[in-house]
């Protein structure tokens, strides 16, 4: 269950109870203190804990379940998930967007295989229908966490893919090393419920919420060079979108 996390609260501040005991523990699981996977006491035991009320304990727990920092799952209690990736709507990777915030990703390639594009997949990729494409799958990461579940297809005339290379790099830094001059994308981003395979993968409960997201990429000639679905737990993955007038 969750350390003894020493909290001082100023019951003559204007900040509210919760509000304060809130701040402590985000402190201490963005610090660390309380890493992801710790499993805090219930609501019960934290609320004699710290002498507040259980309703002030709950609300303290439920704002730290919007922020995304806890989760609470049935039969296991609440328990601490840490902080969100949060990644801004460009024509980046992954890979790229979580080693410039400072994480060490990690990918599990699942399958990699070469398969003839049907029509649906050729007409996305504007290529002749029976053309070779690598069909890949990976699972990405993040402090040894799953993080997302990633489907890929690439025309096998753009890169020269293996399993060795896509465990170590990814792949668009691939694709860039074999010449590719990324330039747009098409993307959509909804909402999906994990299956079991999903589920068991992304380690989260069947029926789970997670973020899909949908990429065709192009290069810098208008050719397209890569499609991609992915699933993103949606307790430790957010798009960022800065809006103007």
């Amino acid at each position: 269950m969750s350390s003894d996390l020493d909290i001082t609260l100023d019951r003559s501040s204007p900040v509210p109870l919760y509000h304060q005991v809130a701040s402590a523990f985000e402190l201490a699981i963005r610090e660390g203190s309380l890493p992801p996977e710790t499993k805090l006491e219930n609501e019960l035991a934290l609320a004699k804990r710290y002498n507040l009320s259980r309703p002030t304990m709950r609300q303290a727990m439920d704002h730290l379940v919007r922020q995304g920092l806890v989760v609470r799952r049935r039969g296991v209690g609440t328990q601490v998930v840490g902080p969100q990736v949060r990644r801004n709507l460009r024509l980046s990777s992954l890979y790229n967007d979580l080693q410039d915030e400072g994480a060490e990703p990690e990918t599990h390639v699942l399958s990699l295989e070469t398969t003839s594009a049907g029509a649906e997949l050729a007409e996305t990729l504007r290529i002749p229908a029976g053309a070779d494409v690598y069909h890949l799958i990976r699972l990405r990461l993040v402090d040894h966490r799953p993080l997302a579940l990633m489907e890929n297809w690439v025309p096998v005339t753009v890169a020269d893919l293996s399993i060795p290379a896509l465990q170590h790099d990814g792949l668009y830094n691939l694709m860039r090393k074999a010449g590719v001059d990324f330039r747009m994308a098409h993307q959509t981003v909804g909402a999906a419920a994990a299956t079991a395979e999903h589920a068991a993968h992304l380690d989260v409960e069947p029926g789970s919420p997670l973020v899909r997201m949908e990429r065709t990429a192009l290069d810098s000639s208008g050719a397209t060079v890569e499609h991609g679905a992915h699933l993103y737990r949606a307790d430790r993955y957010s798009f960022d979108i800065t809006l103007v007038n």
